[in-house]
């Protein structure tokens, strides 16, 4: 008698069962083409981020981050095929990661600073650069995914967060190979211009370490209250912008000077009355 009572039960709850079995296998071969996407997609991903050359440290985490969002979407969408309710549990992860937000905020920032650097490149290890973050310059000796380390000429080490580095207008002065030295040189107004001309010319055409398959330029770029200003445009490898710079400046002034054309200084004249 009990046995039949027991059965009549066990045959009302069958389609109960068969349903969540059912779930169960729906459920499950969900999980196995899920994770199938997921590692296909991670793998596109990889090959992705090799081809465009992206920072081995970047590369890694965003991966890992894929990966985990994925596979939380993914159990999201398993526990809703089981009829598991997930609705609160996303609430209360959704007002967790807002605290935590919150909470990281300058964190998050320079973490999303240094993963825009790591993948734009504005600049790479060995860089000169110069920012507006904090008026700050010099080479570049280490990006890290939260902070960005420079070194000066005077071998100063300033550490600057990624964050305020990525919003900040900033100039890669050895981005290319090569770089326009640029002169103004002042003479009187009694000197011979294109004899002056001349000199300084010769001087750009004779230094070693001026580029002459590119273009080297004299002219007279204004006229002063005291002197006539010659510009002077040459190219040089960005390593040897300096020497040149240097070396030139001294060049030309010992040429003018023996040539006696006169580099005038501001004078003044006291006229008394007797």
């Amino acid at each position: 008698m009990n046995f039949d009572v027991i059965l009549d039960k066990l045959k009302g709850y069958l389609p109960s069962i068969i349903n969540f079995g059912l779930k169960i296998l729906l459920a499950l071969l969900i999980l196995f083409i899920g994770k199938f996407i997921i590692n296909f997609v991670i793998k596109i991903c990889k090959k992705f981020f090799e081809k465009t050359k992206l920072e081995v440290s970047v590369s890694k985490f965003l991966v890992s981050l894929i990966r985990a969002l994925a596979y939380a979407v993914l159990l999201i969408i398993v526990l809703e095929t089981v009829g598991v309710k997930t609705t609160s549990f996303l609430a209360v992860l959704t007002s967790a990661s807002l605290a935590i937000g919150l909470a990281l905020q300058g964190s998050l920032s320079n973490f999303a600073g240094g993963v825009l650097i790591l993948m734009l490149k504005p600049f790479k290890v060995g860089d000169y650069i110069v920012t507006t973050a904090g008026g700050m310059e010099g080479t570049v000796t280490k990006i890290d995914l939260f902070y960005t380390t420079l070194v000066t000429g005077d071998n100063r080490m300033n550490v600057i967060p990624n964050g305020s580095l990525s919003n900040a207008s900033l100039t890669n002065v050895t981005a290319f190979d090569k770089r326009r030295v640029d002169f103004a040189i002042g003479v009187s107004y009694d000197a011979n211009v294109s004899e002056a001309k001349r000199i300084i010319e010769d001087c750009a055409k004779t230094h070693e370490m001026v580029l002459q398959n590119e273009e080297i330029f004299t002219f007279v770029s204004s006229l002063d209250a005291s002197q006539v200003t010659i510009g002077l445009r040459v190219w040089a490898k960005t390593e040897n912008y300096w020497t040149v710079k240097f070396e030139l400046t001294e060049l030309i002034k010992g040429r003018l000077d023996a040539a006696g054309i006169e580099i005038p200084f501001n004078q003044i004249v006291v006229h008394t009355e007797k």
